[in-house]
Parts: C-alpha cells; structure tokens; sequence
C-alpha cells in the first residue's frame, strides 16, 4: 500500500491517503452534498447539522478483529473521509501490529480535532463505543464525546426496510447508488481472519483488498447521505422511482408531525406500482393522516384536487365525508358511483380494481338503504 508514517507521542502508525476530486461520482451520485440537511436533522434528532459547514463533517468506519464488540475487540484499521475545499479526502490509519493501536489513536485524535459532526454507518452501535473503549483503554481523550453523530443505517431502514431485502451499506451502494465494487472487494466477515493470518505470516499483500473495502465504505457513505438529503429536500426531482420510497418518505415526514407534506408524498406513492398490501396500507394511512389533520374543511379541498386529479382514494374519502359528516346520502351516493365508473374505465391492477370494488359495493349496498329508510 501507498502511504507514509505518521509520528506520535505514542509512536509511528502508518497512513494511506486518497483524494477524490469534485468530478468524482460514487455510481450516479457526488459525494459533496448539495441539499440541505434540515429534514435529516431534525430526524436524527441533531439540530446542529443543519448549521455546520460540509469541511466539519467527518464520515468514519472501523475495520476490527472481530464483529462482536467488547474490550477483547480492536479497529486495526480506520477510514476516515473530509471535504476539504471541493476534494473529498481519505485517510485510512493502519496498525501494523497491536502494539501500535495507542500511535494510531493518537493520529486519529489529530485527526479528530478540527471534525464537529460524525457521519457512520452503524456507528453509533458498533464503531462510536468500539473506539470509546479504545481510548479509554488507552488513557487517550475521547475525541467522538462533543461531535454531532448521524447514524445512517437507521435512516436507510427507514427509507427502504419495505422495498429492499437488505439494508447493509454495500447492498445499498449497488442498488441506490448505482456503484457495484470491483473484484478487490473482500466480504466484511473475513477481514478479521485477513488481519490474523497477516500478523501470522508478515504478508500484507491479502490486506489490500481490506484497505479497498474499507476505502469504499466511507466514500459510500459521503455518496448516501448526499442522495438521502436529496429525495428528503426534493423528491419530486426523478431520484425517486419507486412507489414504495415515496409511501417511506410520506411515512417519515408523518412521524416528524409535517402533515401536509407527508399526504402529498402518500398520493404520490399510490400512482406507483405498489403491492396490493402495500397499495391498501397506504390508502388507509393517508385517510386516517387527512382525519388526524383536523382540518376537515382543508382536507376536503385536499380530496377534491385528487379527485379531479383521478384519484379513486379521494372519491372514497369525500363519500365518507357526505355520508357520516353531513349525512348527504345522496351526495355520498354520487361520489360512491364516481369512484365506480372510475375502476370501469381506468386500467387498474387485479388487485386495485378488486380493492376497490369491494370497498364501493359494500358502501353502495349501505347507502341505498339509508336512503331507501
């Protein structure tokens, strides 16, 4: 590997270093995020990252001796990706042998220093407590206690748990991001034996392919979470091409209390292809979003543009309204009978039109007797 020694108070550990330009794209997507971080933030749960500039992040993944964590477990290897200026640059501290782990927490720690928010993925159950314990081990300051952390595996679960069969980062790299790795990528369960076999045998030739996945987990995770601000910030753009995603958006900002917004993404994601599970799920979280609301008179408007938008779900919801709001049967009747020629004449999925059609005969069967009495 290319890279130099780096001198501490506790001794020299070597450092490799990679700079990717401004032109650079993990798979479709830059890694300088242009969107704003709000809607992250306020999920996370993190209001300063709203007003941090990009050169104070800090995106950080461990290579270790084993995956289960503990005092027995050490990061070997350390990546760790800053923007400086326009170039993402990529450091990644490497020890040599276990006596070198308090050199390389020293050069990590200078690292650290000028860094005022932590971007992982998993970290703050593995990574974050991982090194925590190292430094204490090692007598050295904690340099993660005063940063910011965003997590993003909790948010990738968010966004795409419906969807995808998987959610471990390489997955979501191929698969969002559009960035398949190259045959030097080694599957994450054998770099703890890579590591023991290298300080049995001397050769670091096999660890190459270890610095590799290592190097690309952290440009993945500058890529993620550029795409995640994104579809958060705009989700109208095109970056979003599955109805699912737009139902995990709508699901999201209902949670953070921004109603409006979370019913539009909800009629968004019914136009999609959605599952007939999904499709009914959805139609009967964004009814009970419009009725959560309150705002009746402002939720009809709502359900009127979707109505004339072609939306079956609306036609449903303003026969509820006539019929249990203003006891307008007749009203409610005509809406019901809409919807109907509406499945007739749309080109709808099986389950759709079966959806449907049990919804408006057992509404029409009820209404026709009310106005029979």
């Amino acid at each position: 590997m290319e890279g130099s020694f780096r001198s501490t108070r506790r001794g020299d550990t070597f450092v490799s270093e990679q700079d990717f330009p401004s032109t650079y794209r993990h798979g479709l997507t830059p890694l300088n995020t242009s969107a704003p971080l709000h809607v992250i933030a306020e999920w996370a749960h993190e209001p300063d990252l709203t007003s941090l500039p990009l050169e104070s992040f800090t995106f950080i993944d461990t290579e270790t001796s084993g995956l289960a964590g503990g005092t027995g477990t050490y990061a070997f290897l350390v990546g760790v990706g800053r923007f400086i200026g326009d170039t993402f640059h990529l450091e990644q501290y490497f020890m040599r042998e276990p006596s070198e782990e308090g050199a390389l927490l020293e050069a990590l720690l200078e690292c650290l220093a000028p860094c005022k928010a932590l971007v992982t993925f998993n970290g703050k159950a593995f990574d974050a407590p991982l090194l925590v314990t190292r430094y204490s081990l090692h007598n050295i300051p904690n340099p993660l206690k005063d940063l910011a952390h965003l997590d993003l595996l909790p948010l990738a679960r968010r966004l795409w748990r419906d969807r995808l069969p998987s959610r471990a980062l390489k997955y979501l790299e191929e698969n969002i991001l559009e960035a398949p790795r190259t045959i030097d990528e080694v599957p994450g369960y054998e770099i703890p034996h890579l590591y023991f076999d290298y300080l049995r045998s001397g050769d670091a030739s096999p660890l190459k392919g270890v610095f590799y996945h290592n190097a690309m987990d952290i440009v993945a995770l500058a890529a993620l979470m550029n795409h995640m601000a994104s579809i958060l910030h705009a989700p109208y753009e095109g970056k979003i091409q599955h109805g699912l995603d737009f139902i995990a958006l709508a699901k999201l900002f209902e949670g953070l209390d921004r109603w409006e917004e979370a019913a539009l993404l909800y009629e968004h994601g019914l136009q999609g292809d959605l599952s007939e599970g999904d499709f009914g799920a959805a139609v009967q979280r964004l009814s009970a979003l419009h009725r959560r609301r309150g705002d009746i008179e402002s939720a009809v408007a709502l359900w009127q543009k979707a109505a004339s938008e072609g939306h079956v779900y609306a036609h449903i919801e303003l026969a509820k309204y006539h019929e249990h709001r203003r006891r307008d049967y007749s009203e409610a009747l005509k809406w019901t009978l809409d919807a109907e020629n509406m499945i007739r004449s749309h080109e709808l999925s099986k389950f759709e039109h079966r959806y449907w059609t049990q919804e408006i005969t057992h509404r029409k069967s009820r209404l026709h007797e009310r106005l029979r009495k």
